[in-house]
């Protein structure tokens, strides 16, 4: 998505999942859940992804399905730090650049290598508190979030 407009409109889609998608506690076990159904739906998709879950400077869940490689962990770990520098998800972050007619890579004052703001990773909150960051890379960056997306609200529904 490179239209400024089209960005402008999906943007409040994305801070609306954040603020409903959070939780009154997450600990290692619902990092394990979370990660553990986004490797199911990844392998029943035929997904090539890598999964990651931290706390933190902490992983507590990592799997690479078959299909994906390092360059997955490199992207996932580029999305992580957008995600814990901006308190959004990457895929808002990218998306409230492109609304403002700006180029992350080059507008941002951050490194390209080292930050990626493209979907995948989404902070995970705590009543409000950044506690962690769930992400997936493999797909296109709209899947990606996706995929996050809707196992997280499914996790919401089932576990409070």
């Amino acid at each position: 998505m490179t239209d400024a407009h089209d960005a402008a409109d999906l943007l409040p889609l994305l801070l609306e999942q954040e603020r409903v998608i959070q939780f009154d506690s997450f600990d290692v076990g619902d990092a394990w859940a979370v990660g553990s159904r986004l490797v199911e739906l990844g392998n029943a998709r035929r997904h090539p992804i890598a999964v990651s879950i931290m706390f933190g400077d902490q992983r507590v869940f990592h799997a690479a399905l078959p299909g994906a490689c390092a360059d997955n962990d490199a992207w996932l770990e580029n999305k992580f730090r957008v995600v814990r520098r901006f308190a959004n998800s990457s895929y808002a972050v990218g998306t409230r650049f492109r609304a403002n007619s700006r180029d992350f890579s080059t507008d941002s004052n951050l490194d390209p290598n080292t930050h990626a703001a493209h979907g995948g990773a989404f902070p995970l909150r705590v009543r409000g508190s950044l506690i962690g960051v769930v992400g997936v890379s493999g797909l296109a960056q709209r899947d990606d979030h996706d995929l996050v997306v809707e196992v997280l609200e499914e996790h919401r529904r089932t576990h409070g």
